[in-house]
């Protein structure tokens, strides 16, 4: 294993973050005192709570995982197909590396990334509203594997977008969708028998139930589920870049 090579990447995509630190942190706190502006204010003089937990505190993992999975693919694909845009990738080629430490670099980086974001919503959410973390451990299992299971995912779409148009059409016409209307912002027991059958379907549900269960101990499907559904995830973007791998195919041609 090359790890000197492995940790070049992992601290060139860091240096990157850190050259942008302000617009890279700015832009979740900004956006989560929004969101408790608009839903928390707004709606949340509506619905008081939900499962008896305040309306304000329920919704912070959401706006987290929310983050976190956007923020995720769009680090993974932006660093691995800019390189491929510049036509600097073949440097990386041309190193002592295999595929297998290549990915680790990028997609190391780009969970360090959403984890290091997911933290600084918590720490500005709590200047908002009240947040017990009631299984720290289990709330850090899952910040760590979503991240490390859509940093995955979009180095995927790094590898085979022909443009920069390519990086954003499943991040902006499924991702966003999935995790709004995987009970971000609302319990699916509020909604018709109907849409709760629909919603089960969405996988990014398990994701965000999960997560709010090690928050508060409440979720829409059982934790069992949601711990399999993201592993599922995680070993299902494993065994496609490992078939891509194999045929050489964006990494070797």
């Amino acid at each position: 294993m090359n790890w000197y090579g492995i940790k070049s990447i992992f601290t060139h995509e860091l240096d990157r973050f850190r050259r942008t630190i302000f617009q890279s942190l700015a832009s979740p706190i900004i956006t989560t005192s929004l969101y408790f502006v608009v839903f928390g204010s707004a709606i949340g003089s509506r619905i008081t709570q939900i499962d008896g937990i305040d309306y304000g505190s329920y919704i912070v993992p959401g706006m987290i995982m929310l983050t976190i999975l956007t923020q995720a693919i769009s680090n993974a694909s932006f660093a691995f197909y800019f390189p491929r845009f510049t036509n600097t990738i073949y440097e990386i080629l041309a190193a002592p590396l295999s595929s297998f430490e290549i990915v680790i670099g990028f997609v190391g980086a780009a969970a360090t990334k959403s984890i290091i974001i997911g933290c600084v919503i918590i720490l500005t959410a709590g200047f908002f509203v009240d947040i017990e973390i009631q299984h720290p451990f289990l709330m850090i299992f899952f910040l760590i594997l979503t991240s490390i299971t859509f940093a995955l995912f979009g180095f995927i779409i790094g590898m085979y977008a022909e443009n920069f148009e390519g990086l954003q059409i499943i991040p902006i016409l499924i991702i966003t969708p999935l995790v709004f209307l995987g009970g971000s912002f609302y319990s699916i027991e509020m909604l018709p028998d109907f849409w709760q059958k629909i919603s089960l379907l969405n996988p990014v549900l398990y994701l965000i139930s999960g997560f709010r269960y090690s928050f508060y101990e409440v979720s829409d499907v059982s934790l069992f589920t949601s711990i399999i559904t993201i592993i599922s995830i995680l070993i299902g973007c494993i065994l496609f870049v490992t078939y891509t791998f194999t045929r050489g195919n964006k990494i070797k041609n």
